[in-house]
């Protein structure tokens, strides 16, 4: 995309960009102070999940409410201890990542979830006739990424649908995909979004087994998270910032095709196959992923919270500031607020 036709796109979508916040204008007057600097960190290259910041940020959404986004690619050190670390202001996370971070004594709070619903699921290649329900992973061999809960939530969606919950594993990070393709492991967990677009789209289409089908809890698989200090200290600022990052998510959920352009075009050296952006941004906006069935973006459910949260809990996954399990489960309405949203 040229220069010149991304200006024309970002000009000729504004006006609804702006109506799906407040109903303002986004070309508004500029403001007359200085624009507070917000940093945003990234949990991985980019990708869907951030589509909202960058048409906001195209659109001048931020700008427009003294905001000056700066984002902060994603590198070896967690966007959580960076938050934590006073380091970025706001960070890209996933809701078992928080909850790990502020039971070992982070403030962390999440502030927004573009995804309304997981977008995890457990992914073996298609032409496996020989798996046609998690309790056919019993004894296969599982690619995983190394984070506490895969294990436990695998052995309970095994065991929910009739298997022992036995499986081997071995850590492989982003070569998981790869090697699910290949035959060097049975099964891995794709987010169905990105790692199954692009699976598809590369001739090696995965099945999935969603969790919830199985009885396991839903669980916000991206979000936004902040500390509380610097919430306490920036109560305007963080609602400038959400403001404007709904404005851009709901016009990713209400025009799918722009905004991926607007993302291509934003991290153009990205992409190697800018269709992948936009069947996948497609995809978020027709699955149901990223409003409320009232059309909202951005709310976050308590019971989603105490459900996913008590399962972390129960399998002993949580540990305090001294590296030991928790004894007592934590009070789960501190790990999330709307009152950021309108």
């Amino acid at each position: 995309m040229t220069s010149k036709l991304l200006k024309m796109t970002v000009l000729s979508l504004a006006a609804t960009l702006a109506g799906c916040g407040s109903g303002t204008t986004t070309h508004s007057a500029a403001p007359t102070s200085q624009p507070k600097t917000v940093t945003v960190a990234l949990s991985w290259t980019p990708n869907t999940d951030y589509t909202g910041i960058y048409a906001a940020q195209a659109a001048g959404n931020y700008r427009e409410r003294g905001i000056n986004l700066k984002i902060i690619p994603y590198a070896s050190t967690p966007p959580e201890t960076l938050v934590a670390a006073g380091k970025a202001d706001i960070a890209f996370s996933y809701q078992a990542g928080l909850t790990y971070s502020r039971a070992s004594g982070s403030d962390l709070v999440s502030i927004f979830v573009p995804d309304q619903k997981n977008a995890y699921a457990i992914g073996v290649s298609a032409d496996r006739k020989d798996i046609k329900s998690p309790k056919d992973l019993d004894g296969k061999t599982y690619a995983g990424f190394g984070t506490p809960d895969e294990g436990p939530e695998l052995t309970a969606i095994i065991k929910a649908a009739g298997g022992k919950g036995t499986f081997k594993t071995v850590t492989l990070n982003t070569s998981a995909y790869e090697a699910v393709h290949s035959g060097a492991a049975d099964f891995t967990i794709p987010v169905v979004t990105w790692e199954g677009v692009e699976a598809k789209q590369s001739g090696k289409p995965m099945k999935y087994f969603r969790f919830e089908d199985f009885g396991f809890p839903q669980q916000y698989s991206v979000l936004l998270a902040a500390s509380q200090k610097w919430l306490n200290g920036n109560d305007s600022t963080a609602r400038a910032f959400v403001e404007a990052t709904a404005m851009g998510y709901k016009f990713a959920a209400d025009h799918p095709a722009d905004a991926a352009k607007l993302m291509v075009a934003a991290t153009k050296s990205s992409f190697k196959n800018p269709k992948l952006v936009t069947d996948s941004q497609l995809l978020l906006a027709k699955g149901g992923y990223l409003t409320t069935p009232d059309g909202k973006v951005g709310v976050q459910n308590g019971s989603q919270w105490e459900k996913y949260g008590h399962f972390l809990f129960a399998n002993k996954l949580l540990t305090g500031p001294n590296g030991k399990p928790l004894k007592a489960e934590p009070n789960w309405s501190q790990f999330w607020t709307n009152r950021y949203l309108r």
